[in-house]
């Protein structure tokens, strides 16, 4: 008679876990349970392992450790003793942890200078990598031929820090063959803990974004020249007051890759307020006024302004068949010419912050990321826009196109709408 064993993981985990694959990983920010999450899964491996008949080791590295007390040991303990009948399988020591049937044991060894030990180590079933951010290159060279029995796997976890670390580039720019790799941040977490929650409003409130989302929502710690909207926008609840200037809509199209990607938002104080954003892929023609106005109060009754390059989707939004509950009555297409683009930018700038509502996280996301292109060879920082993570930002740029001036014409305060 069988029987199965329940295990909870993070819902974003489980693609990760299922089926085969030679390569597993997850990166992200603090509270999200990666690290939780793949020792618990270490651990449902070397059960299955050992009841399978099978002998070998699950080797947990990290690029350096000088001790036990430096390993993923105790992680993997507490993993353990959370699961009833992963504890009574496990024969767990001061410094060691193997089935009881001594088939399957625990290995832990620091990758930067156990190198040589690992090579020898015999059967290494899954080889798993936490703080994997600052693994060099010839590290992951030398351990990957390690792990060479048949069905054997390579796990990563990593916060990332660095834009194009080795194991970024590996595993989250260019992911290997026959992988299985996942973004997981607090907001992943169903267990994010209180405490944490508390710990993480107290950063959104004393930290710059950029080290926020670093923390907490796995973005790169660098903050770099090349983010075009760098130093001039925050993250604040508000709500819009009376003598504000606005609400101004934008729309920037999209469909089988990109979002069709809307936005609200305000002017008060010389400063951008973006209060709503809506945003979906795959958003059919028949469905994008309806899907913006349950997202984008009042968008119904207000000029929306929406990039000029689709004239036949504006025509078919603003009547939608003749169906007026659902269409959008004042929208209009937006002037364009050469060097729009630029001018949008440098008029987004020139507002003393942007703020952005925490609700707004794509819009967020992009602000965090969208980007100059950088020289390959030389790190310069160059005049030429990286044509992604821009979608809410042209929607915005759209939204406020009335108050954009070609370069060297004059700046025209906003009416009051």
């Amino acid at each position: 008679m069988s029987s199965k064993a329940r295990i909870e993981l993070p819902p974003k985990l489980i693609p990760v876990f299922s089926g085969p694959a030679r390569y597993r990983g997850a990166h992200g920010g603090r509270g999200s349970g990666k690290t939780r999450s793949f020792a618990l899964m270490t651990a449902v491996r070397a059960y299955m392992f050992a009841e399978a008949g099978v002998s070998g080791k699950i080797l947990c590295g990290r690029e350096y450790m000088n001790s036990l007390e430096d390993s993923s040991m105790e992680e993997v303990k507490q993993a353990i003793l959370s699961v009833p009948w992963l504890d009574a399988y496990f024969d767990i020591g001061e410094k060691y942890i193997r089935t009881k049937n001594r088939r399957v044991s625990y290995a832990f060894a620091g990758l930067r200078h156990s190198l040589n030990s690992i090579k020898s180590k015999a059967r290494i079933l899954i080889a798993w990598v936490d703080e994997a951010e600052d693994v060099s290159e010839t590290a992951w060279i030398k351990l990957r031929p390690t792990v060479r029995e048949a069905g054997s796997e390579i796990w990563v976890t990593w916060n990332p820090e660095k834009d194009g670390s080795p194991t970024d580039k590996r595993f989250r720019k260019s992911p290997p063959v026959n992988s299985r790799i996942a973004e997981l941040n607090y907001t992943d977490n169903p267990w994010f803990p209180p405490e944490l929650d508390e710990e993480r409003l107290n950063d959104r409130n004393l930290l710059d974004d950029q080290t926020y989302a670093w923390i907490w929502d796995g973005a790169y710690r660098e903050n770099s020249e090349a983010q075009i909207l760098s130093g001039k926008y925050r993250v604040a609840e508000f709500t819009p007051a009376a003598d504000w200037d606005g609400p101004y809509f934008g729309i920037d199209w999209g469909f089988s890759q990109d979002p069709t990607a809307g936005v609200k938002c305000w002017i008060h104080d010389q400063r951008l307020y973006i209060e709503h954003e809506a945003g979906k892929v795959g958003l059919e023609n028949d469905d994008i006024a309806d899907f913006m106005i349950a997202r984008l109060p009042g968008i119904e009754s207000h000029a929306v302004r929406a990039d000029s390059a689709r004239p036949e989707t504006i025509s078919h939004v603003k009547s939608n068949g003749r169906d007026t509950r659902k269409c959008l009555p004042r929208i209009v297409g937006v002037e364009k010419w050469k060097g729009s683009v630029e001018d949008g930018i440098a008029h987004l700038r020139s507002y003393r912050e942007i703020v952005i509502h925490p609700r707004c996280t794509k819009t967020l996301h992009e602000a965090r990321t969208y980007s100059y292109k950088v020289d390959r060879l030389t790190g310069d920082v160059l005049t030429d826009i990286v044509d992604k993570n821009n979608h809410y930002i042209d929607a915005s740029r759209y939204a406020l196109a009335p108050l954009i001036k070609r370069r060297g014409a004059a700046i025209v305060q906003p009416l009051r709408m």
